[in-house]
Parts: C-alpha cells; sequence; structure tokens
C-alpha cells in the first residue's frame, strides 16, 4: 500500500505515487468465526459514546448504531475558515453523503489542516523499479529476514488462517514500514482530502490550463483524459474521507488523530480506512482490531490476499495477479516476490529460531502514539 516519510529514502519514495497507483479495494472475505466484522462506514452520523482501549486500538464489538440524524448544529465561523481555506467543497459534499457538517467543517477549519493549495496531478502515473532497489540490498534483505523471524508465530498464523504464504506478507510488512517501523506521522484525514479534491471544479480547470498550449487552448480529448484522472482520483479517495470520519465517529477520536503515510495509510501493512473496515482482522483474539500490532496486522494482509484467490500452490502468475491488487506497480510486485523467495529460503520462519534477536515493535494506538509501558505486548 503506502507509507510515510522515513529515514531510509527509499521507503519515502514509493508512498504518493502507490496510493495514485489505485491500490484500494473494498470487498471482503468471510470473517473468522473467532472476530466479529466491524461494520463498514455507512456513513450514519449518530456519534460514538466516547471510550477508548487499553492501547488505543480498535475494539471488534461494533458500537450501536443509528439513522438518527447527527443534530449539531454547525459553527458558521467553521464554514467561513473552510471555505477561506478552500475546503469547503469537501464540507459540503461531505455532508451531502450523510457525514455531520459540523464534524466536517470543524476538522477542515482546524489550524491544523492546511489550505487546499491544489492538486496538480500525472496522467498516467509509473513506479519505476529504482524505487524499490534498495529493498533488495544485502541490509534490506537480511532486516526482512529478522523481521520474519520476530514475528514468525504471527505470520504463521496468519497462513494457517487465510493460507496466505507468510513470506509474502512478511514481505509486505517489510517493504510497506519497514517491519513496523515506519508507519507514518501525516494526517490521514488530509492527504486523502487533498487527493480527492482532484475532482474539485478549480482544481481541474488548473489542470487544464497545465496541459494547454501556448494558446490557451487543449485538444478535447487531453481534456478528456484530465476529467478522467480526476474523476478516478476522487472515485478512489473520497471513499477514504468518509471511512476516516466513520472510524472517529465510532471510535469517539478526534478524525484529525488518525495518523499515516503520506498517501493516508496507516499501521504495520499500511491500510486505507475502506480496507480497514473490509478486511482488519483480530489475529491475536484479544477482542480489538489494531494494525500497529504485528498479529492483527499479519491476518489482515493475509485476508485481502485471500479474499482475490491466495490459496497454496498458486502459480507466479497468479500471485502476481494477486500482489497487484495490493498496489498496483509492476516494480512493487517484483520486490515482494523477490523478498518474500529470500525470506522463505532463509529458513527465518522456521518454527524454532532462538537466534532471532530483533526485539518487538512497540504497540502504537489507532492514532499511531507509543502505547504505554503497561499496555505494551511481550
Amino acid at each position: 500500500m503506502a507509507r510515510s516519510a522515513a529515514p531510509v529514502a527509499f521507503l519515502c519514495a514509493g508512498v504518493l505515487l502507490a496510493a495514485l497507483s489505485l491500490l484500494v479495494s473494498c470487498a471482503a472475505s468471510p470473517e473468522p468465526a473467532r472476530a466479529k466484522a466491524k461494520q463498514a462506514p455507512s456513513v450514519s452520523t449518530q456519534p460514538a459514546a466516547k471510550r477508548s482501549a487499553p492501547d488505543g486500538s480498535v475494539p471488534v464489538r461494533v458500537v450501536r448504531r443509528s439513522s438518527e440524524p447527527d443534530l449539531t448544529p454547525t459553527d458558521p465561523r467553521d464554514l467561513a475558515r473552510a471555505r477561506d481555506k478552500g475546503w469547503i467543497f469537501m464540507v459540503e459534499k461531505l455532508a451531502d453523503t450523510g457525514v455531520s457538517r459540523a464534524a466536517a467543517a470543524r476538522a477542515f477549519a482546524d489550524p491544523r489542516v492546511p489550505e487546499f493549495d491544489g492538486l496538480l496531478f500525472g496522467l498516467n502515473p509509473r513506479e519505476s523499479h529504482s524505487m524499490y532497489r534498495g529493498f533488495l540490498s544485502k541490509g534490506s534483505m537480511a532486516s526482512a529476514e529478522r523481521c520474519a523471524a520476530a514475528h514468525a508465530s504471527e505470520l504463521r498464523s496468519a497462513e494457517r488462517l487465510h493460507g496466505v504464504d507468510a513470506s509474502v506478507v512478511a514481505a509486505i510488512m517489510h517493504v510497506e514500514t519497514h517491519c513496523g517501523k515506519n508507519t507514518g506521522k501525516s494526517m490521514v484525514l488530509h492527504r486523502l482530502a487533498r487527493l480527492a479534491m482532484a475532482n474539485e471544479p478549480r482544481n481541474v480547470a488548473r489542470n487544464l490550463a497545465r496541459y494547454s498550449g501556448k494558446s490557451g487552448k487543449i485538444e478535447p480529448e487531453l481534456a478528456e483524459q484530465v476529467r478522467s484522472r480526476a474523476r478516478y482520483l476522487e472515485g478512489i479517495f473520497y471513499p477514504q474521507v468518509v471511512a476516516t470520519f466513520e472510524i472517529a465517529r465510532q471510535e469517539g477520536i478526534d478524525p484529525l488523530a488518525l495518523r499515516g503515510s503520506g498517501a493516508g495509510a496507516f499501521g504495520y501493512v499500511q491500510f486505507l480506512p475502506m480496507n480497514y473496515f473490509a478486511f482488519g482482522t483480530d489475529g491475536n483474539g484479544d477482542g480489538r482490531i489494531s494494525l500497529y500490532q504485528p498479529a492483527d496486522a499479519a491476518a489482515s494482509a493475509a485476508r485481502f490476499l485471500a479474499s482475490y484467490g491466495w490459496k497454496p500452490g498458486i502459480k507466479h502468475a497468479k500471485k502476481r495477479q494477486i500482489i497487484w491488487h495490493y498496489n498496483r506497480s509492476d516494480a512493487y510486485i517484483d520486490t515482494v516476490l523477490a523478498l518474500a523467495s529470500n525470506i522463505r529460503s532463509s529458513g527465518a520462519l522456521d518454527p524454532v529460531r532462538p537466534e532471532a534477536t530483533e526485539a518487538r515493535a512497540l504497540s502504537v494506538d489507532v492514532r499511531g502514539r507509543p502505547a504505554t509501558p503497561a499496555t505494551r505486548r511481550p
């Protein structure tokens, strides 16, 4: 999926392009019997009661929902500030969809959210293999092996649950966040909303002008390509904005609190909000789903891949087709499969690895904050 700016340069490089290449799918596979599936956002606007798990993760239990509208009055000052900052198009669109206008206006009026200054987009972005070359260095492959060894139990459990090769899930964890070390510090709502604003009328006009010749005219075919790309980006990322508000509503948290990559993905395996609802899995049986817990992250990623047909013994070409749904990039697919092959042959996932010394990453809550010592998992 996508990741945030990181100490390692190549970790940062794939984030935004990965997202812009369509890294989203919302189909769901059956939920394991021991974990009740979360309810996907239907954009009910009844506020959830304030509550928090000890580690800030998301309880599996679904908050009781109501079809009654949110009657919280919208502060006209919030609307004015959102308009001045260029976000009024998004606020009104969310309100039309069913998100509380008051909540949307308040979020985009918040001084923590930058102004919308436009989004210039390419018409046919592609990821280069050079973006992922660093992941196949000796040091990176050794790090991926240590990640797999440190979380071998969780990865094998996810494999048993969903039939997805543990080495592939380990490779994804390494490429996405360097085994949870680089889950991102960006404001998820802002990152997703900015991409979702691609089809805002003034932004479309800005991009049409960009592709116009010196005469100021643009060929009809090229103009349609620009408009089509704007609609595409809006169609991909606007539902993610809605889902972010739904996470906040269900969990009783500030929608600006969720932190992740520059492309709006979060957790060890960098899910976007819709995939969090569709594929989030309680891998360790603690009654919560947190993509910052290795067991939950591994089970969720495996469930995603299984939903597209991953089964033991599938052919290489089928593996490529399935991973393409995770990130529609040949460079990404090649890297994940090469790392998985190395992890598999290294024995890092063997049942007994006493020499594996890499410490488990600290648990962090749904907003990306470190868990307190009392809530860290051993």
